[in-house]
């Protein structure tokens, strides 16, 4: 349940602040594996780099397993852990947060779409006709380790409206950049284990169906849809997606949360091991399931996988001939200038048109400056980016120049996204005016004066 004065209920609250806390840490473990990346790269030991990030590894029972280099491991299945906790976000927030109500997610939605489109078109503007054109997915996806820790540093100037508005902005763009990713960016499929990966997410849709709150028969399910969707030949990463958004997360009933007060009772007056175990389990009964699969990843995903990912991908080359080579290709300022200002036009202009024509609104202390310097902080397409990349480029030329567009993008958009926050966000009017209560009607003695 929300309440319309721009803030969560004080049971949802606690959840989205622990979400934000996590994410803006992340972000400064992110910053720093990225620059040790590029500063490994760029060292006398850059062949080391690149000879460790290729080293195979596998796991095998007789003939049967799997062998990846060690950046697959993490690009595919440790990758697969953040994505599932995007997943389970998407997953709540639709369940029982913002998601629910259309207009709270009316602007921010909207303004998704614009900033998904309008950066693919910049980024066409530059490319089109030639072969780096593929890379248009690279533009799509807005950061949100990078977003909430550069709105972190902001304090009590940026409001908490805000924060909430671009969160539900980056959960939206997410979809639509795994989406992208899911039917664009696929090439050969195995038919077969596409099947069996059909078949494990029914199973998932039975055990979300009769409520299983047990967390390791949806893991095991998940690990097992992993290595199908693997086998199958679509991004094995899409299978952490498919099990964030299908691991129950609604609220049990109230019976669940009674019986925690038996149990606990219980034990209180009996002691012993096996009320002791009995309040255990009956405490994580009474849990959404998503909420405890969540607690338990999101912290290996912020501190661990994403910091992983930025160390094993962001180690680009920047000596003076790349970075001319780069900035003299198409392909590295369509990237830059479509994730700066493409999202810049493209959310402000959508969330502006869904305000105009009262879709939705921003109550709170949301002003334009804000909405401006947010929508350019939304440029900062990090690890998104450079997993697209990845997949849409073999070539290393492209590849090294379509990475520099987004580290160079991202760089620009988060000092002119904080410049535009500091600068303009209390100097612009609100979003959203105030709305004055109704007048009353005059007291009838008064009228018939």
């Amino acid at each position: 349940m929300l309440h319309r004065t721009g803030t969560r209920t004080a049971a949802h609250g606690p959840a989205l602040r622990a979400f934000l806390a996590t994410e803006a840490g992340s972000a400064v473990v992110l910053l720093v594996a990225t620059v040790a990346a590029l500063v490994w790269a760029n060292s006398p030991w850059r062949e080391a780099y690149t000879a460790l990030w290729h080293t195979p590894a596998g796991v095998f029972v007789g003939d049967v397993g799997i062998e990846l280099d060690l950046q697959h491991w993490v690009n595919d299945l440790a990758m697969a852990v953040f994505f599932a906790v995007v997943g389970l976000e998407i997953n709540r927030e639709a369940t029982r947060g913002e998601l629910r109500d259309p207009r709270a997610v009316a602007v921010p939605a909207l303004g998704a779409l614009g900033g998904l489109l309008v950066p693919v078109l910049v980024f066409l503007a530059f490319n089109a006709g030639t072969e780096a054109a593929r890379g248009w997915g690279v533009v799509m996806s807005t950061d949100t380790a990078f977003l909430v820790g550069v709105l972190a540093l902001f304090g009590p100037r940026c409001p908490d409206r805000l924060r909430l508005f671009l969160l539900t902005l980056a959960i939206v763009d997410d979809i639509g950049a795994i989406a992208a990713m899911a039917v664009f960016y696929t090439d050969d499929v195995d038919a077969r284990a596409l099947a069996a990966a059909g078949a494990l997410v029914v199973v998932l849709l039975v055990l979300r169906r009769r409520g299983v709150w047990r967390l390791t028969p949806h893991v095991v399910v998940g690990l097992a849809l992993w290595v199908a969707v693997l086998a199958s030949g679509v991004h094995a990463t899409i299978a952490g997606v498919l099990v964030g958004l299908l691991v129950p997360t609604s609220v049990p009933h109230e019976r669940r949360r009674h019986e925690v007060a038996v149990q606990a009772r219980r034990f209180l007056s009996e002691g012993g091991a096996h009320r002791e175990h009995a309040a255990e389990v009956a405490g994580r009964a009474a849990v959404p399931t998503g909420d405890r699969l969540q607690r338990v990843l999101h912290p290996w995903s912020a501190y661990l996988v994403v910091p992983l990912f930025g160390l094993a991908n962001a180690g680009v080359r920047l000596d003076p001939a790349t970075l001319a080579d780069a900035f003299g290709s198409r392909l590295t300022v369509g990237v830059a200038v479509a994730l700066v200002l493409g999202n810049a036009v493209g959310i402000t202009g959508a969330a502006t048109l869904a305000l105009r024509l009262g879709l939705g609104d921003l109550p709170g202390l949301v002003r334009w400056g804000h909405l401006l310097g947010g929508a350019v902080l939304a440029g900062i397409g990090f690890t998104i980016s450079l997993f697209i990349a990845q997949l849409a480029f073999d070539d290393p030329v492209l590849l090294e120049r379509a990475k520099i567009g987004v580290l160079a993008g991202s760089l620009v958009a988060a000092v002119a996204g904080s410049t535009l926050l500091r600068w303009l966000g209390e100097r612009l009017p609100l979003c959203t005016p105030p709305r004055l209560p109704p007048a009353l009607p005059p007291l009838p003695w008064r009228s018939a004066a």
